[in-house]
C-alpha cells in the first residue's frame, strides 16, 4: 500500500482526480467479485442486499428502502457480464458506468406489492432468473444468492439450482481494500469530521441529544452522504449501558456525552468513529476521567499490537484486559471490518469466544475500528471510543484525525 495514498486518504480528492478513482475502484471491486465466484467454481451471483450491489456495480438506488423492500437485484457473472433487473423508471442509476450490462425490470413478490398473489409472482420471477442463469452457464447448476425470501429459494431449488452462500461470498471479495477505496473512504471520513467538529461547536447546557446528533445528519446530507444506520448517541446516566439511542434528554452541565457516528456517507462508504465529551466548561470530574483513561488505554493497546498475518483469535487473546468492574457492560466486540457498512469480520473478547469467535487472519489493506466501552456494573457513567485503521505492512494506522481529550489523560 502506497505511503502516499495514506496521505491522499487524509486529505480531499481533487476534482479532476475523483472520476479515476471511482473508475479504478469500480474496475477493482467487480474484479474481486469475479475472482470469489472462480474460486468458488461459481459462475454467478445474484444480489439483493444494496450494499452488495453498490460494492459490484457502484449503482445506488434508495439505499435504506430498498434494504428492507426486495425491488431490485442484480445477477453478476464470474466474467463480468451483469444482468440488472432495476427498480420501475429507474435505468437511470445506470448512466455514466462502463459496464456490460443488460437491463431489465424488476419484479417484486413482497405482500406489499403482490398482496395474496405472492407466490405465484415469485414462480414468474424465479422462471426468469433460471432463463437468464442457464443462458449464461449451461453446464452449471449453483448460483450464489446474498439474500432470499423463502418462496423465491424454494422455486430456484425446485428447478434444481443449487444455492451458495453468496454473502460468505460478498464479505469476503469487500474484505481487503483498494488503494483507490481509500480515497473515497477518507472523502467519507472527512464529511463524518466536519459533522463531529459542528456537534462540538454546538454542544452545551441546555440543548438535546437529539439537537446534537442532526448536526452529523446535516453535514453528511451537505457533502453528499447517504444515510446513519444507528442513533448511538446518549449523556448522563443514559451513557450507562451502552447502546441507548439519541432521545430528547436536555443536557445538563457536567454530562458526559458519547456518541459513534455510523455514518454512511460520500460514495457509499461508512465513516464509524466513537468519542466521549464533556457538556460544558467545568473539568470532568475523577471517575469520568478514570473511564477514559481505560477506554483510552484499550483502544490505544489494542491498535498498538495488531498486524497483518495475526490470527484473530490471537488478536483476542491479547488484547487489553478488562477490570473486572467493566467486564459485563463490555462492548460487544473487541473490532470489526469497516467498508461501506460494518464488515466481516467481528472480533468476540476472549471471554465470549466459546459461544461468539471465529477465527481467521488479518491481513493487509483491511480496513478495521478498534472498539471500546468502559462503564461499570451498576453505574452512572460511561465512556465509548472507537478509531477507524487501515492494516499495512508496519500494523494500524490511522485514517482519522479526529482527537481524542488527552487532556483528561
Amino acid at each position: 500500500m502506497a505511503e502516499d495514498q495514506l496521505t491522499q486518504a487524509h486529505g480531499a480528492i481533487e476534482p479532476n482526480e475523483k472520476e479515476r478513482v471511482l473508475r479504478d475502484a469500480r474496475a477493482y471491486r467487480l474484479a474481486r467479485v469475479q475472482e470469489q465466484l472462480r474460486q468458488h467454481q461459481c459462475p454467478a451471483i445474484l444480489l439483493y442486499d444494496p450494499v452488495n450491489i453498490r460494492y459490484a456495480t457502484d449503482t445506488s438506488n434508495m439505499q435504506v428502502w430498498a434494504g428492507r423492500n426486495p425491488a431490485r437485484y442484480v445477477m453478476v457473472f464470474a466474467d463480468g457480464r451483469i444482468v440488472a433487473w432495476e427498480f420501475h423508471s429507474s435505468e437511470h442509476v445506470w448512466d455514466g458506468l462502463d459496464l456490460n450490462v443488460e437491463l431489465r425490470g424488476a419484479m417484486s413478490w413482497t405482500f406489499f406489492n403482490a398482496g395474496h398473489e405472492a407466490e405465484r409472482r415469485a414462480q414468474t420471477w424465479g422462471a426468469e432468473i433460471v432463463d437468464v442463469f442457464r443462458k449464461h452457464a449451461p453446464d452449471n447448476s449453483v448460483l450464489a444468492v446474498d439474500r432470499l425470501d423463502p418462496f423465491g429459494t424454494a422455486y430456484l431449488e425446485k428447478q434444481g439450482i443449487t444455492l451458495l452462500d453468496g454473502q460468505a461470498l460478498m464479505e469476503t471479495a469487500r474484505l481487503i481494500k483498494s488503494d483507490s477505496e481509500l480515497v473515497l473512504i477518507g472523502e467519507s471520513l472527512r464529511t463524518a469530521e466536519r459533522g463531529i467538529a459542528r456537534m462540538r461547536r454546538e454542544l452545551r447546557p441546555g440543548v438535546t441529544e437529539n439537537d446534537i446528533w442532526a448536526n452529523l445528519h446535516f453535514e453528511n446530507i451537505r457533502n453528499g452522504g447517504e444515510w446513519i444506520e444507528t442513533r448511538l448517541l446518549a449523556s448522563g446516566d443514559r451513557t450507562n449501558p451502552w447502546m441507548h439511542e439519541c432521545s430528547s434528554r436536555v443536557l445538563q452541565a457536567g454530562d458526559l456525552l458519547a456518541f459513534d457516528t455510523d455514518m454512511v456517507g460520500p460514495n457509499g462508504y461508512c465513516s464509524d468513529i466513537s468519542r466521549t465529551w464533556l457538556v460544558g466548561d467545568s473539568r470532568p470530574s475523577d471517575e469520568q476521567r478514570k473511564l477514559y483513561e481505560l477506554a483510552y488505554a484499550q483502544v490505544h493497546f489494542n491498535m498498538d499490537f495488531l498486524r497483518p498475518g495475526m490470527t484473530f483469535r490471537e488478536f483476542s487473546d491479547k488484547a487489553w484486559k478488562i477490570p473486572e468492574q467493566y467486564v459485563k457492560n463490555r462492548y460487544c466486540c473487541l473490532a470489526h471490518g469497516i467498508g461501506m457498512v460494518d464488515e466481516y469480520p467481528s472480533i468476540a473478547h476472549s471471554v465470549d469466544w466459546e459461544s461468539a469467535g471465529y477465527d481467521g487472519v488479518f491481513e493487509a489493506g483491511m480496513t478495521v475500528c478498534v472498539e471500546s466501552y468502559i462503564g461499570a456494573e451498576g453505574g452512572t457513567q460511561g465512556v465509548k471510543l472507537e478509531q477507524q485503521v487501515v492494516l499495512t505492512g508496519n500494523g494500524c494506522v490511522s485514517l482519522t484525525d479526529c482527537s481524542f481529550e488527552t487532556d483528561w489523560l
